[in-house]
């Protein structure tokens, strides 16, 4: 079946600085790459520098006067999320764009992060709830726009309360849905305090629908040796054309979120095809494990108490990388 262009116009973003995380393959490097072409400042945190170095230079081939850079970034480890925030907070240039992208799914067995964490509730979750706190006086310079890339994995499922790490009893894609919504709880409760306490600071949520990326593929590093099924049959519709999108249409909602003047705070952006797979970018309704400010709160809490950073409101206890 032959496929129909599908596209968004990304506005001028002359002046603007961007951050990126998981830019360095896939759809992430894809939505780096819109924003360099754009002329926005695009920063691209890595894991793996070869990998790195290697985005860098397809990011250029595309877009020769690109201004993108690494830094490093395992979110799987608070320290390096710490060292990564210190070293933008020395460079003292707002950002006012971070699309926090990155994500582990579903590793065979359960596995942690450096500080112990379930690694995807970590990974996907924690170090990027770590990072906003890291950032947030460069964030509030820029009146930054944020935008938290969840998935339609956080349609169904809910916060784990009485086992956050799944020590008890791992399920992997439950671990994973679980990171999602609490990532999009984040995003949501984020635009509502930036709101209450004048931060000037947009949250908003995208979704890739389903696309052949790397997430479910080969990934020795998480003992995983070989495609997944689900990736295999993933890869076969796309090519044909049938329900799902592409690696190039992935990208376009969290494009759309994170640069369209008329994208909303705390809203929602995903595919608009059948069952929301694949198709046009647009506004979708919130999932319902996502429209509880109770547990938006709650999480909030819980992920300060864990990583003992994040942003604080006024009038809560100091945070020695806040000073607000």
């Amino acid at each position: 079946m032959r496929r129909t262009p599908i596209d968004i116009s990304v506005p001028d973003l002359s002046g603007k600085r961007a951050v990126v995380t998981g830019a360095s393959d896939g759809m992430g490097l894809g939505i780096a790459t819109r924003l360099a072409a754009a002329d926005a400042e695009v920063i691209i945190p890595v894991r793996n520098p070869r990998k790195g170095e290697a985005a860098i230079a397809q990011i250029r081939q595309s877009v020769p006067a690109a201004n993108v850079s690494l830094r490093s970034l395992d979110l799987a480890s608070l320290e390096s999320v710490a060292a990564l925030g210190e070293s933008l907070r020395k460079d003292g240039h707002p950002i006012h764009i971070l699309i926090n992208n990155a994500g582990v799914m579903t590793p065979p067995s359960r596995q942690v992060t450096a500080d112990g964490f379930e690694l995807q509730f970590g990974t996907n979750y924690l170090g990027h709830f770590a990072l906003v706190g890291q950032i947030l006086p460069l964030l509030r310079a820029g009146r930054a726009r944020v935008t938290s890339q969840i998935s339609i994995a956080a349609r169904r499922g809910s916060i784990n309360w009485d086992d956050l790490n799944w020590e008890r009893s791992y399920d992997g894609m439950r671990a994973y849905s679980q990171s999602k919504i609490a990532l999009g709880l984040f995003g949501l409760e984020l635009d509502r305090r930036s709101k209450a306490h004048g931060w000037g600071i947009t949250s908003n949520l995208s979704h890739p629908g389903v696309a052949p990326t790397s997430l479910l593929a080969a990934r020795p590093e998480l003992g995983r040796t070989k495609d997944t099924p689900q990736v295999r049959l993933i890869r076969a519709l796309s090519a044909r054309g049938i329900l799902v999108g592409t690696v190039e249409t992935a990208k376009l909602p969290a494009l759309m979120a994170a640069t369209d003047p008329s994208a909303k705070p705390g809203a929602l952006y995903g595919p608009s095809g059948p069952g929301n797979l694949g198709g046009p970018p647009a506004e979708q309704r919130l999932y319902s494990p996502l429209n509880s400010t109770e547990e938006a709160e709650r999480i909030w809490q819980v992920s300060e108490e864990l990583t003992k950073s994040g942003p604080k409101s006024p009038g809560q206890a100091g945070s020695r990388y806040l000073p607000l």
